[in-house]
């Protein structure tokens, strides 16, 4: 809609997980780093976590796009089933029939396939996304998939994808087992405020015109304030701006522009929910050990935030004095211009004084004889 005005090729800041997109942080590159890693050396479980829209969906897309030798892939997205339709999902995605096949069945024939794929020299993994809301038991019996290995390597490789809610699941001591096959294990940070300047440039450049919308300081702290670093959020807030800027038909963002979209968004109450970031504080477990690097994330992430909003008071307070400074010179000069207003009235309001009349010689001589001879 608003491309052309823009000058771009496409919307730089769609929802879709395009991986032409992708935006390395640290955290992004890191976890990109290990579980490329994991892959190539076919290590047995690979476990990737992060907050919703904090980009997991488009790091495995943008993976999957390498040139792995040999990989047969199967996805898994739909996680709110029960044990056999799992399974009927992880053989269809396998191209192996399901039909009228009972658990059994479809174990014996996931079986038989892998064992075909190792002979034919394959490397099978099954990605499992949304792997929060796979309950105890399905986790275990995912588990016992993994069991299928030959003398040298995992006949599956599994890939769990989830939200940090899965590390609570993956705590509890019925799932010890599985804790100890994660060979890799990342988990996705949010975006800092210098790295969500940095993503609304580099998704722009990407879309044609890196130099399309202009955001002055006081905007990017207030679009880091309320998406919190997520960059699905970054993305929903910058949409809208240049909605709003194409509208108004101009080019830069002005902070009560920006002010206006995530006030229209009810932002606070539709994303995050009264007001309050999910998990702040909170301490996950995973193997059995606090995760405090997670901890210290979010609470950088809760300090990023005051920051962003100390931020915006500092440039509110400056654009006040601004304001007063600029009110004040105007009302001086207002009250100069009355002062001579008010004196060139006086002037010409008061009674001109006769000039005092020059007394004679004469008269002075009889005046004062008079004078004397009053006396």
């Amino acid at each position: 809609m608003y491309e052309a005005f823009f000058k771009l090729r496409k919307k730089p800041f769609e929802l879709v997980p395009d991986p032409e997109f992708i935006y390395l942080s640290r955290s992004h590159k890191k976890a990109l780093t290990y579980l490329d890693y994991g892959i190539s050396e076919r290590a047995g479980f690979i476990l990737l976590t992060g907050d919703v829209g904090s980009g997991k969906t488009t790091l495995i897309r943008n993976l999957l796009k390498k040139c792995y030798d040999h990989v047969v892939l199967a996805k898994v997205f739909n996680t709110r089933v029960n044990s056999e339709q799992l399974l009927a999902m992880i053989n269809d995605d396998f191209g192996l029939v399901v039909a009228g096949k009972d658990k059994v069945s479809l174990i014996r024939d996931l079986n038989q396939f892998l064992l075909e794929q190792f002979a034919a020299g394959n490397h099978p993994i099954l990605i499992i996304d949304e792997a929060q809301n796979l309950a105890a038991d399905l986790l275990e019996e995912i588990r016992m998939l993994s069991n299928l290995e030959s003398s040298q390597h995992k006949l599956l490789q599994i890939v769990l994808v989830g939200q940090p809610e899965l590390r609570e699941t993956l705590a509890a001591p019925e799932l010890l087992q599985l804790r100890q096959r994660i060979s890799i294990n990342c988990h996705l940070k949010a975006l800092s405020r210098q790295e969500v300047s940095e993503y609304i440039t580099h998704r722009m450049t990407v879309a044609g015109n890196e130099n399309a919308l202009s955001f002055p300081p006081g905007t990017l702290d207030l679009v880091y304030q309320y998406s919190r670093g997520i960059p699905r959020l970054v993305n929903i807030i910058c949409d809208f701006l240049m909605l709003s800027a194409f509208a108004e038909e101009v080019t830069t963002i002005s902070l009560e522009m920006a002010r206006d979209v995530v006030g229209d968004l009810d932002f606070e109450n539709h994303f995050w929910g009264r007001g309050v970031a999910p998990g702040l504080g909170e301490t996950v477990q995973a193997s059995g050990a606090a995760v405090s690097e997670e901890s210290s994330d979010r609470l950088a992430a809760a300090l990023g935030e005051v920051s962003g909003t100390l931020s915006l008071l500092r440039v509110d307070f400056n654009a006040h004095v601004a304001r007063g400074e600029a009110e004040f010179s105007e009302l001086s000069k207002s009250v100069a211009t009355l002062g001579n207003a008010l004196e060139r009235i006086e002037k010409q309001a008061a009674p001109e004084r006769p000039a005092p009349v020059e007394v004679g010689f004469v008269r002075r001589l009889f005046g004062a004889a008079s004078m004397n001879g009053d006396k």
